[in-house]
């Protein structure tokens, strides 16, 4: 089951406290700090992330098991740790990026 968790928009811009993530060469907002659980993406040259979420905006959910979401699905950037608490994966619906989200 999933579990909306924010709103990923894409910028030009830095925005204010943006802090940057060099595995995925992104400038990206803190969505706690945003009454409507918006995260704002600037990306820069060489992101690793493919086109179609550097250029429109994505839905993120919370799963219990990312495999588990992924399977049929059309998965456009496989799962990646994060850390020990978050695992990531992109996958393609309707048009658009949904980012799954495995949180420990």
């Amino acid at each position: 089951m999933r579990t909306f968790h924010h709103v990923g928009i894409i910028t030009n811009e830095k925005k204010e406290g943006a802090m940057y993530n060099e595995v995925l060469s992104v400038w990206l907002t803190d969505i706690s700090k945003s009454p409507n659980k918006i995260e704002w993406l600037k990306f820069e040259e060489g992101s690793i992330l493919p086109e179609l979420i550097q250029k429109e905006t994505h839905l993120a959910y919370t799963v219990p098991s990312i495999e588990g979401e992924l399977k049929g699905k059309n998965v456009i950037f496989p799962p990646l740790v994060c850390d020990e608490h978050l695992t990531i994966a992109f996958i393609e619906e309707e048009g658009i990026p949904i980012e799954i989200m495995e949180i420990k």
